[in-house]
């Protein structure tokens, strides 16, 4: 996903299954997407946050435009 790509709603889940399928990360029935995007952060071994901040200084995380957090610079 491009850093400047914002996306929501279902694409966003489906662009997360996607992401998780290919790094091997198992999706139950009913997972959520913040607990789903959580889990493919920790295994490409940055902090689980999406959607738990208000700012966020991790210019990295290609989950950033769709986060909706107030992106800072430390």
């Amino acid at each position: 996903m491009s850093q400047k790509e914002f996306k929501k709603g279902p694409k966003l889940f489906s662009l997360a299954r996607k992401k998780a399928l290919m790094l091997g990360i198992p999706q139950e029935k009913g997972v959520k997407l913040a607990e789903l995007i959580g889990r493919i952060q920790l295994n490409e071994g940055n902090q689980p946050c999406f959607g738990q901040r208000s700012s966020c200084a991790e210019v990295n995380c290609c989950w950033q435009a769709s986060c909706n957090v107030k992106m800072v610079r430390e």
